[in-house]
């Protein structure tokens, strides 16, 4: 089966990449088509700054093993477009996106290219019947294309911190939680994940005139005890066995897609068995078998996590804390996610830090750019032209850690070569 680069990289030459937050383009396309959207199933959004992805794959697990036809829409898509649409268990093929976008384009409505993928998904909904379909919100949620409904049947907010304030006037997390919480359903349940309290304020502050139904986080907990992790709430306790969730902040996703999952009608004990099932591309993904795998020392793990953004820098570094050997960093970032306040969060960390481009992406920083912020923080640093040689040349070390970071942009690329 062919990679949808070539067919992905067309799409970016005709459709406009720019992010523009207005509904009126999209809601015109939905009249167009006869409201496709108003028959779908269940529709729940999932709206944050960090662990869309992560809450959005533990609900899919959780409602397919408890027999129910799950679509998930995901944003970005790591290393082919397909990974965007899935209905249960399987993509859409490029024959069925190709079939959609024609339909889309016979409205003759300039879009952007978010919103024509969104309505891809929204059409491909419609058609297969799922009983349960999971949007993962892009910028915000004002203007987002995802915002399409009035009454859905959920919309989950996961962790909402400083990421993309260079979109707004006013640059603060109070501007960024208004963004993304003052405009949810009049008619839903709402689910909060967990927050810093002062953000967990704003979020109360921007609700409390909402006559939704809000489960705020404090109605559950992830718990630690004698080298154990469980998930507590008043009715419940659940073990999590899980070797692939090991991070604070994977573990808190879990926690509220399971708090969502219970809500639902999911059983404590589907839970608990589908909890150890559950992996996460590209978020601290350990790689244990693929052709990049013999480039490096059997003793030597290899983790791939894109964390983009300060908060998650520090999930991955309080992570990387508790490792005993030494530990080694292959990083590439993009120019607008403040690459030196995020590398800031792992001081002390890596023995050794590679600097690479990211391939196809205008707004990556340049190695000499990343290298010049190395310097100033004064992290020992190592020379390579990309992320393989950079691989070679860490698996002389003769045991320890590897960690590709810093860009989901960049975990595709590794993985696509993987």
């Amino acid at each position: 089966m062919k990679n949808t680069n070539h067919f992905y990289q067309k799409l970016q030459a005709k459709y406009s990449r720019k992010i523009d937050l207005d509904l009126e383009r999209i809601n015109r396309v939905l009249f167009k088509l006869n409201f496709p959207h108003l028959h779908i199933n269940q529709p729940i959004n999932i709206i944050g700054s960090s662990g869309k992805f992560s809450t959005l794959t533990c609900l899919k697990y959780f409602f397919a093993a408890n027999k129910k036809k799950v679509s998930t829409f995901i944003s970005p898509h790591l290393y082919d477009l397909r990974e965007r649409f899935e209905f249960n268990g399987k993509t859409l093929s490029l024959a069925e996106i190709k079939k959609y976008q024609s339909q889309i384009e016979k409205t003759k409505i300039k879009l952007t290219l978010f919103e024509l993928i969104t309505l891809i998904q929204v059409l491909a909904c419609k058609d297969k019947k799922m009983d349960i379909n999971l949007f993962e919100a892009g910028l915000f949620f004002r203007g987002d294309s995802t915002r399409l409904w009035k009454m859905p049947t959920a919309q989950i907010i996961t962790n909402i911190n400083l990421q993309h304030k260079d979109w707004l006037a006013k640059k603060t997390i109070k501007q960024i939680c208004y963004e993304k919480c003052a405009f949810l359903s009049a008619n839903t349940k709402i689910f909060i994940g967990k927050q810093t309290p002062s953000t967990l304020r704003l979020i109360k502050q921007n609700l409390k005139n909402n006559p939704s139904e809000v489960f705020y986080p404090s109605n559950w907990q992830i718990k630690s005890k004698q080298n154990k992790i469980y998930y507590s709430d008043p009715k419940n306790n659940i073990t999590i066995k899980n070797d692939n969730i090991v991070s604070q902040g994977l573990l808190h996703n879990l926690g509220l897609a399971i708090y969502v999952a219970l809500n639902f009608g999911v059983s404590k004990k589907i839970i608990q068995k589908t909890a150890a099932k559950i992996i996460f591309p590209g978020r601290l993904h350990n790689i244990t078998k693929g052709k990049l795998r013999k480039l490096v020392q059997p003793n030597t793990q290899l983790i791939l996590d894109g964390c983009h953004a300060p908060t998650e820098g520090e999930n991955l570094s309080r992570y990387l804390r508790t490792l005993k050997q030494p530990i080694y960093g292959v990083w590439g970032m993009l120019k607008n996610k403040e690459p030196e306040h995020f590398i800031k969060k792992f001081r002390g960390i890596f023995k050794t830090i590679i600097p690479v481009p990211i391939s196809g992406e205008p707004n990556a920083c340049s190695t000499k750019e990343l290298k010049k912020i190395l310097f100033k923080n004064k992290f020992q640093i190592g020379t390579a032209n990309n992320f393989k040689s950079a691989l070679t040349t860490l698996a002389q070390k003769p045991t320890g850690t590897i960690v590709v970071f810093g860009s989901l942009y960049l975990i595709g690329e590794v993985l696509s070569k993987n």
